[in-house]
């Protein structure tokens, strides 16, 4: 699902909102996702996962293409862990109908 999905299945499901309005919500909501993490927060969404940075550290590679030695300094990832009851959602048993 996109942002824009995300937006238009908002607008069917709440008529009385304006669509612009929902935009402005799924956005600011995304920003301040995005800068709590960037700050080096973690972000809880119950029911739902987690958000939070994981430090990697520097380290030697090989290019694939050319075998030649590579540096890749250290950097940051985002870590995603799913929150208990969107994982028993997922991995709940389907419903078999005859």
């Amino acid at each position: 699902m996109t942002k824009s999905e995300l937006i238009l299945r908002l607008a069917k499901k709440y008529p009385h909102l304006y669509q612009r309005d929902i935009e402005a919500m799924v956005s600011t909501i995304f920003d301040n996702i995005s800068q709590t993490l960037v700050d080096g927060g973690r972000v809880e969404l119950r029911g739902f996962g987690a958000f939070s940075i994981r430090k990697r550290e520097a380290r030697k590679a090989r290019n694939p293409k050319n075998g030649q030695e590579v540096f890749i300094g250290e950097r940051c990832a985002i870590y995603f862990r799913t929150g208990k009851e969107l994982r028993e959602r997922i991995n709940k048993p389907p419903v078999m109908t005859h």
